[in-house]
């Protein structure tokens, strides 16, 4: 039988862009693929495996704390992350995971502000027709995905503070030594009654904690996405769209990107909670794709909490919903027939 070089040439051809291509991947991203090789990546965690150009001749993970000017840092001799803080004129709505006890309550002006919007609502206004007023800025916080490894080989511990600081040439005395400590403070708090939680440092691990809590490797994940900009970036009229979609199953995991140098998640998984996929649309024309949490049993909140006082209801009397954050993480199982 004789070889046919065209053909042989041409497969080994294939064969070495795929491999080229295999190589090319982040570590994470061969990860996701190998453990979820069925669930499509949502666009707030490809963002941070594909980083722009700039990002990616850095090579630099970033920093972004709130409310602070967005300035560059000077290059680091030692390769350690540029520190780029979140530009001060950006809108950042009130998280709704946080619990006001921790920390001062809103001032008058910001409750009747916060009124406005639509930070916490009520399943009833998730109707097609109903209309509701937020913004979904852009995320600034750009801080990639280490590898496992990489990421494991740096500590996160409060008791490791010193030597995180020196890790990342940050001053103990700095705005992002601050930030560095209070989010790895909030990871080592204890959670609310029945929430089982984790700060992932890793995709692989929000990706293994994900997974494990929710029993199966058959999931979706789901971010929130702008499909098409508005002509404006302020605040919207928003009008939900017919096509509301309930997420399958009774328990979630939700994951909040913290401010650190480099991509970790606060992972949650909550029971007695729903949750949605919605379609937006402005007033000036900007659709969004808004992944909706309603938690459906709040009786274990801070009676403080900013939900109860914007909706006027007391602790476990009625589901409390809230968009997630462009850069958040939805988890639940997927359909079975999907």
């Amino acid at each position: 039988m004789g070889f046919h070089l065209p053909l042989i040439f041409a497969i080994l051809s294939l064969a070495a862009v795929a491999l080229a291509n295999h190589a090319a991947q982040p570590a994470p991203q061969l990860y996701w693929n190998s453990v979820l090789p069925n669930t499509q990546m949502p666009r707030a965690i490809s963002e941070l495996l594909h980083p722009d150009t700039t990002n990616e001749e850095k090579g630099k993970p970033e920093i972004i704390p709130l409310a602070r000017e967005k300035y560059s840092s000077p290059p680091s001799d030692e390769g350690k992350p540029e520190i780029i803080p979140l530009a001060r004129e950006k809108y950042s709505p009130p998280n709704p995971r946080k619990r006001y006890a921790r920390g001062s309550p809103p001032s008058d002006s910001q409750l009747l502000h916060y009124k406005e919007l639509a930070i916490f609502f009520f399943e009833k206004d998730m109707r097609p027709g109903a209309t509701m007023k937020f913004q979904f800025p852009r995320s600034s916080n750009t801080a990639t995905f280490l590898p496992r490894e990489s990421a494991q080989s740096i500590p996160f511990s409060s008791n490791k503070l010193p030597e995180i600081f020196n890790h990342f040439s940050v001053k103990p005395t700095s705005v992002e030594a601050k930030t560095i400590k209070e989010t790895i403070e909030e990871c080592e708090a204890s959670g609310l009654k029945g929430e089982e939680k984790y700060c992932a440092t890793s995709l692989e691990s929000m990706v293994d904690f994900s997974t494990s809590k929710l029993g199966t490797r058959n999931v979706e994940a789901i971010s929130t996405e702008v499909l098409e900009r508005g002509a404006t970036m302020s605040m919207h009229n928003y009008t939900t769209m017919p096509g509301l979609k309930k997420l399958e199953g009774d328990k979630v995991v939700v994951c909040h990107k913290e401010n650190y140098p480099y991509a970790v998640y606060f992972c949650h998984a909550i029971k007695q909670t729903a949750a949605y996929v919605l379609s937006l649309k402005g007033d000036d024309g900007e659709k969004v794709k808004a992944a909706t949490i309603c938690h459906l049993d709040t009786s274990e909140w801070d009676p403080e909490h900013l939900s109860f006082q914007i909706l006027d209801v007391k602790p476990g009397t009625v589901p409390i919903c809230h968009f997630i954050s462009t850069d958040g993480i939805v988890w639940v199982p997927k359909h079975k027939s999907a």
